[in-house]
C-alpha cells in the first residue's frame, strides 16, 4: 500500500534545450524591412524589402516590392522587383515586373513579357560548380552574423 512502485520514474526534464530550426517555412523579409550586409538561408526566402548585399538560399522569390543590390546565389530565383548584380542559379523565373542589371548565369530560364535585364544570360549545362564557388565567395565576405531567424542569417 504505502511500498515502493514498480512504476518507472520519469527522467528529468532537460529545460535548456533548443527549439530545433526547420527550414519547411520561408523566411519572410518584409517591405518594410532593410538589410545591409550579406543574407543566407537554408530554404526558401520570400524576399519583399531592400538587401544591400549578397543573398544565398536554396530557393529565392524577389517580390515585387524586393530589392537586391550584391550577387545572388540559389537553387531557383523567381524575380518580380529589382536586382542589381550577377544572378547564379539553376533554374530562373523573370516575371513581368522584374527589372535586372547584371548577368545571369542559369541552366533554365524562363522571361516573361515586360521584363528587363541589362547584362548577358550565360546559359551553363552544369551550374552547381559556379554556384558553389560563389556561394564560397559569399561565405569567404560574410561577416558573424548579426541575427539567425528560422535558419536565416543576417551579416553586416
Amino acid at each position: 500500500m504505502f511500498g515502493k512502485s514498480n512504476t518507472p520514474t520519469p527522467a528529468p526534464v532537460n529545460k535548456t534545450l533548443r527549439p530545433t530550426l526547420t527550414t519547411g517555412a520561408p523566411s519572410l523579409i518584409a517591405a518594410d524591412v532593410r538589410i545591409t550586409g550579406n543574407l543566407t538561408a537554408k530554404g526558401e526566402i520570400q524576399l519583399d524589402g531592400i538587401v544591400e548585399g549578397d543573398v544565398r538560399a536554396d530557393t529565392l522569390i524577389v517580390g515585387d516590392s524586393g530589392a537586391i543590390k550584391g550577387a545572388v546565389s540559389a537553387d531557383a530565383v523567381t524575380v518580380r522587383g529589382v536586382v542589381e548584380g550577377q544572378i547564379r542559379c539553376r533554374s530562373v523565373r523573370l516575371e513581368k515586373t522584374a527589372r535586372v542589371k547584371g548577368d545571369v548565369w542559369h541552366e533554365t530560364v524562363s522571361v516573361e513579357a515586360g521584363a528587363m535585364i541589362e547584362g548577358h544570360f550565360v546559359h551553363t549545362q552544369n551550374n552547381n560548380d559556379k554556384i558553389a564557388k560563389v556561394v564560397g565567395d559569399i561565405s569567404d565576405h560574410a561577416k558573424k552574423p548579426a541575427a539567425v531567424v528560422n535558419g536565416a542569417s543576417v551579416s553586416g
